[in-house]
C-alpha cells in the first residue's frame, strides 16, 4: 500500500532542497514517502546544485526596485546570493527588478506565496531554481514589499550599486503633484535622506512600541542613577526621549543637505512651493547584508 503523501512532508522537503512543491510532491510520491529517497530524486531531476548549496552563506546580492510610470504603484525585493562577482551581474540584477515588480503588482502575502506566482511561463520559485543552476550559487529571496497609494507616489534610491535601497509612499491632494520636478526632486531627496540616517519610523507615532517602552526604560534607569527628585528624573527621562526622536523620527531628523532645517521643516517648504498639503507616510529601507 502506498504512504499518504502529506503538505507537511512535502513543505519539509521544500525547506530541505528549496525546490519547487509539485517537484517535491512527485519526488516523494516516486519515493514512496522516504525522504533521502525523495532528496535523491529531486538531484536527479536537476536540482542538485540548488540542493548542495542551500546552506551556504548569501551576504551579497542586490535590491531590486519597481516604481510604476505614475508613481502609484511601487515594489522592492532583496535578492541575496555568495559573490559580489554574481552580485553585480546585469542577469542577476535584472532578475531582482524583475522580481520587484511582480511583488509590485501582485502583493504576495509571503514568500510561499511570491515563489507560485507566474513568470515567463513558470513560477517565480522556478525561475529561482534556474538562476541557481546558471550562476552556481545559492539564491535566496529576502524582504520584500510590495504597495499601491490612491493620493500620492512613491520615490525611490538606490545606492552602492544596489547594495541599499529606499523606498519612501508621499501623499498629496492634488494629482499634479506627483509630476511636478520640485516635488521630485524632494522626493529623491528624501528618499536618499534614509538611506544615508536608517531612521526608526517616519513619524512619532510609528515607532514600534517594543521599541519606544525599551527606550523610555532605558532613559528612567539612567536618571535614576542621577540621584537627583523624582520631578528632576522625570525632566531627564523626557529630555532623553525628546533627543531620541530627533535622532530617530525621519520628520524630525536634521536633513543630510541641509542641516539647519528638519526634514519636516523641508517637507513644508515643498508644500508651499507646489501648492498643496505634502506628508511623507512611511518608507522602506533594505540593505544586503544587514
Amino acid at each position: 500500500m502506498a504512504t499518504k503523501i502529506t503538505a507537511a512532508m512535502v513543505k519539509q522537503l521544500r525547506e530541505m532542497t528549496d525546490s519547487p512543491m509539485m517537484e517535491c510532491k512527485k519526488a516523494l510520491t516516486e519515493a514512496d514517502g522516504d525522504m533521502n529517497r525523495a532528496v535523491d530524486i529531486l538531484r536527479k531531476m536537476g536540482v542538485a546544485k540548488a540542493v548542495k548549496r542551500a546552506g551556504r552563506a548569501t551576504n551579497e546580492g542586490n535590491v531590486g526596485i519597481y516604481v510604476s510610470d505614475d508613481s502609484k504603484t511601487a515594489g522592492m525585493l532583496e535578492l541575496a546570493c555568495e559573490t559580489d562577482f554574481v552580485g553585480d551581474n546585469p542577469k542577476f540584477t535584472g532578475f531582482s527588478d524583475d522580481l520587484a515588480k511582480i511583488v509590485a503588482e501582485n502583493k504576495p502575502a509571503d514568500l510561499d506565496a511570491l515563489k507560485a506566482l507566474p513568470m515567463n511561463g513558470r513560477t517565480v520559485g522556478d525561475e529561482l531554481t534556474e538562476r541557481i543552476h546558471l550562476f552556481g550559487e545559492n539564491i535566496q529571496i529576502g524582504h520584500f514589499v510590495g504597495k499601491t497609494t490612491d493620493n500620492g507616489a512613491f520615490a525611490s534610491y538606490l545606492h552602492g550599486g544596489g547594495k541599499l535601497g529606499v523606498l519612501v509612499e508621499f501623499s498629496f491632494k492634488n494629482a499634479d503633484t506627483a509630476s511636478n520636478a520640485d516635488f521630485k526632486a524632494y522626493a529623491h531627496d528624501v528618499a536618499l535622506h534614509v538611506a544615508a540616517t536608517n531612521p526608526v519610523s517616519a513619524r512619532r507615532e510609528d515607532i514600534p512600541e517594543e521599541t519606544l517602552n525599551h527606550e523610555k526604560e532605558i532613559y528612567k534607569a539612567q536618571a535614576k542613577e542621577s540621584g537627583k527628585p523624582e520631578v528632576i528624573q522625570e525632566c531627564i527621562a523626557t529630555g532623553r526621549l525628546e533627543k531620541f526622536y530627533k535622532e530617530n523620527v525621519l520628520a524630525e531628523q536634521e536633513f543630510v543637505k541641509d542641516p539647519d532645517k528638519t526634514v519636516g521643516q523641508l517637507t513644508k517648504e515643498i508644500s508651499k512651493k507646489v501648492n498643496d498639503t505634502v506628508g511623507i507616510v512611511a518608507f522602506d529601507r533594505f540593505e544586503i547584508g544587514d
